[in-house]
């Protein structure tokens, strides 16, 4: 069986096994940041750290290209840590075992980090080539990309030298991105004060797992489900038909990946426990069958636990519920003129409510800065009607496409030389760095591409193994063929 060390181009799986022995999950990229210092300046190069945790590193340009256009190969440290739930995994502590799958490459039970991790393994492969003719090269590696853009949001003007910027973190061999989706939190929180559990009632955890979820960004237009969403519908029921009170509730745990999973604990009347176990198993095969051919089969499964002293009292217990359940998720609208392409979208991210706290954070995404503040003021609604404090958190603008990009231009006549086929144009309805990148850095030239990527943010996530030389040799043909300033 081959192994990720037989694979073509060598140099970019080489670079790319590095980062999967480097434990880098968003929050702590410590370890990541100096392995990367170390490689800049093992190759003798200018790097450093800048005040938000970047990452940059500048190589000089060959001779006789000094007169090229700079050029900035950008992506990011981190990495999205999600796993089975009997998978056993220390995202801080332990690597990615890496399993080739036909022409697929993927990960033993957790996330890859091939967001980005392909992307920063194809730029250090620039970087270390003695061969590669290019201008001026800068090397941007972002911190925490993936919970809030904060690296990008932190870099301060005047840092990056260059003039155009190739953003190496889109996921589909053969699309040139032009545009993206801005995006922003909303955050909803409540204190409350317990009460005591009911004489002679029982409890109960019920487990919802096995959703395959997904990129928040560009999984969102799939219509898988979405955890949360769907253990606020058994909730409802089961205190509406079964006289269930709600201990806790917990799901997802980070805000740009769909939930995969979601748990309750809850109390009952002992003389109910025939009907809340049924009430599962009924949940259960609908949920499958509403779902069959879009998910894998889900298990909803329930089970006798310690009954607590206390309880979420009836009142936030109905109005948490309702609100979750009201609460738009997936798809709002698509781009009018751009039918096949998402406009503005909801993601239920992260749903808590225990021991007297209550917690919910929905991403919101939106093409328009207009739809998607009318979406956040939409979303934000459904709590603060259920008595919550809501903020918003993290905004940021979408991406404008400039049709008239030169290096667009240039990218597409490269493709087309390369490989006898037109590459596609396109809006990305995720988030880029580019967006925030672009507003600090006024007159960058940007383009976003990368290799094929399947579930990105989930334990499914994959790399197309024959995508990954396309992706590379393009890059290289990008960098030697840069426009002259």
């Amino acid at each position: 069986m081959s192994t990720i060390h037989d694979l073509d181009p060598q140099n970019v799986w080489k670079n790319f096994y590095s980062l999967t022995r480097i434990p880098r999950p968003s929050g702590h990229v410590e370890k990541i940041t100096e392995f990367l210092i170390n490689f800049g300046k093992n190759l003798g190069l200018e790097s450093f750290v800048d005040e938000a945790g970047n990452v940059v590193i500048r190589k000089p340009a060959t001779p006789g290209m000094e007169n090229k256009r700079g050029i900035i190969l950008q992506g990011h440290m981190d990495m999205v840590p999600q796993k089975d739930n009997d998978k056993v995994h220390d995202f801080e502590k332990d690597p990615i075992e890496t399993l080739v799958e036909g022409d697929w490459l993927t990960a033993d039970g957790t996330t890859l980090g091939a967001d980005d991790g392909l992307g920063v393994a194809a730029a250090m492969s620039v970087f270390e080539s003695k061969e590669i003719k290019h201008g001026p090269l800068e090397m941007l590696v972002t911190r925490d990309e993936e919970t809030g853009m904060y690296g990008a949001f932190g870099l301060k003007p005047g840092t990056l030298k260059g003039q155009i910027l190739l953003n190496l973190d889109s996921e589909s061999e053969g699309m040139l991105y032009i545009g993206c989706a801005g995006g922003v939190d909303i955050v909803a929180s409540l204190q409350y004060k317990e009460v005591p559990v009911r004489k002679g009632d029982i409890a109960f955890k019920v487990t919802l797992s096995g959703l395959r979820g997904g990129h928040s960004g560009m999984d969102i237009c799939l219509g898988r489900a979405n955890a949360n969403k769907l253990m606020a519908r058994f909730l409802h029921e089961a205190v509406a038909q079964h006289d269930v009170r709600l201990v806790s509730w917990e799901g997802g745990n980070m805000r740009n990946a769909i939930p995969r999973e979601a748990h309750a604990v809850i109390t009952i009347p002992a003389s109910k426990e025939q009907d809340i176990t049924a009430l599962v198993k009924n949940f259960e095969d609908l949920f499958n069958k509403e779902y069959a051919g879009i998910e894998t089969p889900m298990k909803f499964l329930i089970e006798s636990v310690e009954t607590p002293e206390s309880e979420v009292p009836d009142e936030i217990q109905d109005n948490f519920i309702d609100a979750v359940d009201a609460c738009q998720n997936g798809v709002v609208r698509y781009i009018p003129a751009i039918p096949d392409t998402v406009e503005t979208s909801s993601n239920l991210a992260i749903v808590k409510i225990k021991g007297g706290k209550a917690e919910v954070i929905i991403l919101a995404r939106g093409s328009l800065d207009s739809m998607k503040d009318a979406l956040a003021t939409s979303l934000g609604s459904c709590f603060s009607m259920a008595g919550m404090k809501v903020v918003r958190e993290g905004s940021y603008s979408g991406w404008q496409p400039d049709l008239n990009s030169s290096i667009l231009n240039e990218m597409k006549q490269l493709y087309k030389q390369l490989f006898s086929t037109e590459a596609s144009v396109k809006v990305i309805h995720a988030g880029l760095e580019c967006g925030v990148i672009g507003a600090i850095t006024p007159g960058l030239d940007m383009i976003s591409f990368g290799p094929t990527l399947r579930s990105p943010h989930s334990p499914n996530e994959g790399a197309y193994i024959p995508s990954v030389k396309k992706f590379y040799d393009f890059l290289v043909a990008a960098v030697e063929n840069v426009p002259e300033l």
